[in-house]
């Protein structure tokens, strides 16, 4: 627990840390990587290439800055953290290689201006954090190991059965190589997978796509051209081979209320809202569903879409945008006035996933048409990046 005069340096030191956190960040990982080489397992490549994990670890050390005297406010903003980590399933003894790494990236950075005085300040901050987020994990840990047909750490599942969706998108139907029941994960989580490819060990989390009645789960995944573990899915995995999966986690999910849902995806940001939207009509709720592809080729689940409507006309609504070819309700680009025709006149949920452009596209249309920030409610398939401010 940092004391008061920890806290005294760390609040008149955050503007300069806040001016230089994304170059702190930038340093930390190649830092880490080179002192631990072992731990590059956890990270995807290409978001330390865009940048993407590098500025997510920035966002969440200044939301636990300013949060770190409200401990349950804290723990709220860190879930999508304490999600992704326990899909990869993050131990407490990797936490002090993050903290040696980070505490060195921000002398690295700042130079003299570090004195001792203000590195045990900020070694301070950085294990309370570390110490939030490790007893999160572990309660999340304990409870799914607990639960029915729930495991600790990772479990063999086999590849039941393989089918193509669209162009580039192909399904995996997983179920457990030792034949016991399989904990149910709710709509619109995602799980981790562990997985060995070429003698390397990578980790990845893919939402789950369908959940089959505790004999399994299935996960849809799109082939990215420079993807490790997409193209070695789509390529190499045969019927029969076995994956080692953690438990599922995410916190796009649904309540239990009656209040109308508008869903929105891009691409294979559709994986998670078929789930969501099965849950929500069997809530008895008015369902608004629009989904952007590229061409009808690359549009996976088009039949199963279809079929919904045709069972609920007077509670689903869907609305397909290709932005190439015909044969979409509309032709090109999702614009602002095509979002509005689907949103109800009532309040509503928003929620939207897809690439990180298109969610930012999504969220400014529904902030302009007057949804509030508590209302709209996102995941994407990269590392946790804020795309407003919940009002």
């Amino acid at each position: 627990m940092t004391t008061a005069a920890q806290d005294a340096i760390i609040d008149a030191t955050a503007p300069v840390v806040a001016e230089h956190l994304n170059a702190i960040t930038a340093c930390f990982y190649p830092l880490m990587f080179e002192r631990y080489p072992e731990v590059a397992s956890f990270f995807n490549q290409t978001h330390q290439r865009d940048g993407a994990q590098p500025r997510a670890l920035a966002q969440s050390v200044l939301a636990y800055v300013g949060l770190r005297k409200r401990p349950a406010e804290a723990q709220a903003a860190m879930a999508t953290a304490i999600s992704k980590h326990v899909s990869l399933g993050i131990q407490p003894e990797q936490y002090p290689v993050v903290g040696e790494c980070l505490m060195a990236a921000i002398g690295e950075v700042l130079g003299d201006a570090v004195t001792p005085e203000i590195a045990d300040a900020w070694g301070a901050l950085y294990q309370d954090l570390a110490d939030l987020l490790i007893a999160a994990e572990a309660q999340r840990y304990d409870a799914f190991a607990h639960s029915q047909g729930g495991w600790k750490g990772t479990r063999d599942f086999r590849i039941a059965d393989i089918r193509q969706e669209s162009d580039v998108i192909r399904s995996f139907y997983l179920e457990p190589v030792d034949g016991g029941p399989v904990a149910e994960a709710k709509p619109g989580q995602y799980i981790g997978l562990k997985l060995n490819i070429n003698g390397q060990t990578t980790h990845r989390h893919y939402s789950l796509s369908g959940l089959l009645d505790g004999r399994g789960y299935r996960i849809s995944v799109k082939q990215e051209p420079e993807g490790l573990v997409s193209n070695w899915l789509h390529q190499q995995a045969r019927v029969g081979d076995v994956l080692e999966l953690l438990p599922p986690a995410g916190e796009l999910t649904l309540d239990d209320s009656d209040t109308p849902v508008v869903l929105i995806s891009g691409g294979v940001g559709q994986t998670p809202m078929l789930p969501l939207v099965r849950q929500a009509l069997k809530q008895g709720r008015r369902v608004s569903y629009l989904h952007a592809a590229r061409s009808a080729q690359h549009h996976a689940f088009a039949h199963d879409l279809k079929e919904l409507a045709a069972q609920h006309p007077d509670q689903l609504t869907t609305l397909v945008a290709y932005e190439e070819g015909e044969g979409g309700d509309v032709q090109g680009r999702i614009e602002k006035e095509v979002l509005a025709r689907l949103l109800p006149s009532d309040k509503a949920q928003c929620y939207f996933v897809g690439p990180q452009e298109f969610m930012s596209v999504m969220d400014r249309y529904l902030e302009e048409l007057g949804v509030p920030g508590n209302q709209r409610h996102y995941e994407h398939f990269g590392p946790s990046r804020p795309l407003h401010t919940a009002a």
